[in-house]
């Protein structure tokens, strides 16, 4: 795991670290960052758990609680970064661990790693389910198609079985996609906040946009107004995420040590900036809150849509919000792909011979891609019976990733040996570590609480048991088995030799 000289191309740093370019190295910088961009995908995350806030804590949560969490999330991606920069490959988060790690390095690859596949995993079920919330709603709007949950879990399973397909067999147009894709935020964006701002008859006053708070959890204890926005925090949090991405495509990007770590730095303030503006115009243009709140349409954007502009611009407005979900789900896809692929390359997958395999036609690994599908279905597959599940599903997300993600920032921050990498933080790279470490102790510890009162089997927030069973899961093969035979990432270099074949890729 030492660092070598500089390398003069990214397959010279790919065999420093260990491993033969496999992956075809098609993506720009753009379409680096445009892949983070579009899985936090501001018109997905914020549009589709708003109402989570809209419940806990009102306005201010939604308004204020954005750029709160903006700015934190912000130092979590500057430190990760600087470690991409250093270790520019597709196994990420849990690679860096192990190279960073002084003792004990294959444990903390493989826990690291169990970590961000269950929150690859999670993402992934909760962009899809959140974009069949949207798309139920927008036919109901079109074609008056009465929204029920097993209309809503079979939207889902069509959604995630197309982006299956592109991934699969579309391996261009999921590239054209993608770029397509950070456009289409933004310019959505744009439209979103003028129709907003111009045509409504009234607005609400501003005071109440960045100040009211709302409690509607049940919870009536001294102080559950302040816990009800705590919570609330869960809608920008879980917005966040998902831009490890550009790291776990870094194989498969020119310049990588560069343009990895822009990506997710760029893709992270990028949406802070756009999202405010975004919440800001649709709580500014809310009409009646309780309302648009239990709307029956199962999502309360497309009710403030329709009630501040009239049912056919509402309906245009939710149209943009759909199409960018899908273009979301396709691009989560495609990263927790990449990283159960790296994580089998490395054997810590059960049947990671099957997973580790490379399509030779298309240069994707097609078999990781359907494990991903397959497995963030069970995971929405409660939405059938448990009303919090999607509410589950983003915790789950995000205590997944972000344990995954702060791990090897903490363990830059104890290995004094750390080489940085051509992006650098410099006399900045403690204090930004730091305050990333704390932050995600914070949330680990805030989204499993209770989200409901009274707490009853619909209502209940499964988030502890899915992460329980995935660690416990996880510690019991470690020590049974595991700790005997992983040694943590593997180069393939020597596979590679063994049958004859070149250790440095040519173009």
């Amino acid at each position: 795991m030492s660092v070598n000289p500089a390398p003069s191309t990214d397959e010279e740093r790919l065999a420093q670290l260990g491993y033969q370019q496999e992956l075809h190295r098609r993506l720009s910088g753009f379409s680096n960052f445009a892949v983070s961009f579009s899985i936090i995908s501001i018109l997905a995350g914020a549009i589709t758990s708003y109402g989570i806030a809209m419940t806990a804590g009102g306005p201010l949560a939604i308004t204020l609680g954005w750029l709160f969490i903006g700015i934190m999330v912000t130092f979590v991606a500057l430190a990760m970064a600087e470690v991409c920069s250093a270790y520019p490959t597709a196994g990420a988060l849990y690679w860096w661990a192990a190279a960073l790690a002084r003792k004990n390095k294959a444990a903390w690859a493989w826990f690291i790693g169990w970590f961000n596949f269950l929150g690859e995993v999670a993402v992934t079920a909760a962009i899809d389910f959140g974009a069949a919330i949207t798309t139920a709603a927008f036919l109901s709007l079109t074609f008056d198609m009465e929204v029920t949950k097993a209309r809503t879990f079979v939207i889902f399973l069509i959604i995630i079985l197309v982006h299956g397909l592109l991934n699969t067999f579309g391996v261009s147009l999921v590239r054209l996609l993608s770029d397509v894709s950070a456009w289409w935020h933004l310019i959505g964006v744009a439209v979103i906040v003028v129709m907003l701002t111009v045509l409504p008859d009234q607005h609400k006053p501003i005071s109440e946009v960045f100040f009211e708070v709302r409690n509607e959890t049940g919870f009536t204890f001294a102080g559950a107004g302040v816990y009800a926005v705590l919570i609330g925090l869960l809608m920008a949090q879980y917005t966040y995420t998902g831009y490890d991405a550009s790291a776990h495509v870094a194989e498969e990007t020119h310049d990588a040590a560069r343009a990895a770590p822009r990506g997710i730095v760029l893709s992270v303030v990028v949406s802070v900036i756009a999202g405010f503006v975004l919440l800001v115009a649709i709580t500014w243009s809310i009409q009646d809150y309780e309302t648009a709140r239990t709307t029956a349409l199962g999502l309360p954007p497309a009710q403030i849509f329709i009630d501040a502009v009239g049912h056919n611009s509402g309906t245009f407005l939710l149209f943009i919000c759909m199409v960018a979900q899908w273009f979301c789900g396709m691009a989560s896809v495609t990263a927790n792909s990449r990283m159960a692929y790296a994580f089998s390359r490395d054997g810590a997958l059960p049947g990671s011979s099957i997973w580790k395999k490379v399509n030779p036609r298309t240069g994707t690994p097609t078999n990781s891609i359907w494990l991903c599908v397959a497995i963030s279905s069970l995971l929405v597959l409660p939405s059938l019976w448990n009303t919090t599940a999607y509410l589950a599903a983003t915790s789950i997300a995000v205590i997944g990733l972000y344990i995954a993600y702060v791990g090897p920032v903490l363990l830059r921050r104890l290995n004094p040996e750390f080489q940085p990498g051509p992006w650098s933080l410099g006399k900045w790279s403690a204090p930004v570590g730091w305050i990333a470490i704390v932050w995600v102790v914070v949330i680990c510890v805030l989204f499993v609480l209770p989200t409901a009162s009274p707490i009853t089997a619909t209502t209940f927030n499964y988030t502890i048991v899915a992460v329980a069973a995935v660690v416990g899961a996880a510690t019991i093969w470690w020590f049974a088995s595991a700790r005997k035979w992983f040694t943590g990432p593997k180069s393939n270099l020597i596979e590679k030799a063994a049958h004859g074949e070149p250790t440095l890729p040519t173009e």
